[in-house]
């Protein structure tokens, strides 16, 4: 079974919100996520702190990525520049 998970550092009501405005709050496989208290993002050391971005943002945010995991085991990461929207193309690239 394959899941795509969305999280953001936001907390979980903000996602929900998020994957209703969407239409997926009732997905059975896209799953969106709260960080609030950016663990996960600091694990993963995916922490976007540009002075540029915080003096607009004010808080620490998450950088914008791809991770394709299998089995538990994280097979390849995509990191983009901070205007990237999506990376869905290179994700179906990196499922081949």
């Amino acid at each position: 079974m394959s899941d795509v998970i969305i999280y953001a550092v936001h907390d979980g009501a903000v996602m929900h919100a998020w994957a209703k405005d969407q239409g997926l709050a009732d997905s059975d496989f896209i799953h969106f996520l709260g960080d609030a208290g950016s663990e996960l993002t600091n694990a993963l050391r995916m922490v976007l702190d540009d002075p540029g971005a915080m003096a607009v943002l004010g808080n620490p945010r998450c950088k914008r990525f791809s991770m394709l995991i299998e089995d538990g085991v994280i097979k390849k990461v995509n990191l983009g520049p901070p205007d990237e929207v999506s990376f869905a193309e290179q994700m179906l690239k990196d499922l081949e």
